[in-house]
């Protein structure tokens, strides 16, 4: 029965934190894709939610499959360290999806700002023609 506490524990934890994570990046990157999209906002809102599709069926998945690897403690304290492994391998995939797609949109926004940008100054002066 211990075992099914642990882990209601993780699951209940993890899945607290994916949502967490999911609607923080869902409700904070709309700005940000627009952007990145060249203010075409029905496009980056599309992108958004199917990110965070994406991002919820990817943690999920990853926090069931995690949820069978490793011994099982014996102890109290080899339970919260169990835990606190599980939990702490959880939340180091979340960064880093978070930076892999941080880096993604950055380069698209980088690309969108080129765009926007006004043209280059014409030249001040001409070299003669050498014939």
């Amino acid at each position: 029965m211990e075992t099914a506490i642990l882990y209601g524990v993780y699951v209940v934890v993890s899945a607290a934190l994916t949502v967490w994570v999911g609607q923080t990046l869902h409700r904070n990157g709309q700005l940000f894709l627009v952007e990145a999209f060249r203010g075409d906002a029905r496009m980056a809102d599309a992108v958004n939610h199917l990110l965070r599709v994406g991002f919820y069926l990817i943690n999920f998945g990853f926090v069931a499959l995690f949820l069978s690897l490793g011994r099982e403690p014996d102890t109290l304290s080899g339970a919260i360290e169990y835990i606190s492994v599980k939990i702490g391998i959880v939340l180091l995939v979340l960064g880093g999806m978070h930076f892999f797609n941080l880096y993604v949109f950055s380069k698209m926004r980088k690309r969108a700002l080129l765009h926007r940008a006004p043209p280059p100054l014409p030249p001040q002066a001409h070299l003669p023609v050498v014939g």
